[in-house]
């Protein structure tokens, strides 16, 4: 198979060139910069592309079976209004010029898998939220929508579409896990605004099976939630972080220093959640490699 990959330097987009790679597959990846991704990794043919400036050249997509869609600038930034402006054009513009040039393509690739994220719920408290649930009110919600809204429109093509909605990606190299390493190292971590807020999150491995089975799988086709299958509360996920890292993990976070650190519009995001479940992935087949946050916090910080 040869696969297209788009965000192919960022965490995820890595590990899914590296695990298409290594069972065979012939992989493109599109990058800002090919010559510098072609250093960090020469086994992926790099083809350049400014994603919300440009469409992809039409040749790219020459003998391509399937395109993965992870572009999009980190979302965990203060939320000014310029850099709002960066996170949605970097998702909804980018996939809409990936989008226009697939169709525009002499040959449509048949399936496209295109990440969205569980932000796109708002904030649910401790309801139980799967595919079936209603987008929210939040910034990041609307950024969910209009970045789904843009790869819909493949299907004027009749392109397998799936889209995953991606919980918190447990990675110590990256987002929210990577920022609470160094105050959990130190004996000074702990739960945030009182811990009683979900966290639906996954661990890389599930991240990259979720996303290589949906290409595999000629019948999945729309959203899928990708998170594990027992989300768990900012106080139990605190608690797994201090026992993987072997510290204590007792000391409360107050939500104003959240805010403070964040901003107020993210903060108060970030101090959300959803209790998101990924029925449509189980009902159809999909087994998590790590459905228990211990193991997979484990992993992560290995």
């Amino acid at each position: 198979m040869k696969v297209l990959v788009t965000g192919a330097t960022g965490t995820i987009g890595k590990a899914v060139c590296q695990a298409l790679t290594a069972r065979g597959d012939q992989v493109v990846g599109l990058s800002r910069d090919p010559e510098r991704a072609r250093q960090s990794d020469p086994s992926v043919m790099w083809q350049a592309w400014n994603p919300a400036l440009e469409r992809p050249a039409a040749d790219v997509f020459d003998g391509v079976d399937g395109v993965i869609n992870l572009v999009g600038e980190p979302i965990n930034q203060r939320w000014t209004d310029e850099a709002k402006k960066r996170i949605l054009e970097s998702r909804e513009t980018a996939t809409r010029n990936l989008v226009a040039a697939m169709l525009a393509a002499p040959r449509t690739p048949p399936v496209l898998i295109s990440q969205s994220a569980v932000g796109y719920y708002g904030d649910r408290g401790d309801r139980v939220v799967d595919e079936s649930t209603p987008a929210g009110s939040t910034f990041d919600a609307s950024v969910c929508v209009a970045w789904e809204a843009a790869a819909e429109e493949v299907k004027a093509r009749s392109v397998r579409l799936v889209i995953m909605r991606t919980g918190l990606l447990l990675t110590k190299d990256a987002g929210l896990l990577g920022e609470l390493l160094l105050p959990f190292k130190l004996g000074v971590g702990g739960p945030v605004a009182g811990g009683r807020n979900y966290m639906p999150w996954i661990s890389l491995a599930d991240e990259v099976g979720l996303l290589l089975w949906a290409l595999d799988t000629e019948a999945a086709s729309g959203v899928y939630n990708a998170c594990a299958p027992n989300p768990v509360t900012n106080r139990e996920f605190s608690k797994s972080l201090g026992r993987a890292l072997k510290r204590p993990a007792i000391m409360p976070v107050p939500k104003f220093a959240v805010k403070i650190r964040l901003g107020a519009e993210l903060g108060e995001v970030a101090t959300g959640g959803q209790r998101a479940l990924p029925r449509r992935a189980q009902d159809e087949g999909y087994v998590f490699r790590f459905p228990e946050i211990d193991a997979a916090m484990q992993d992560a910080v290995a």
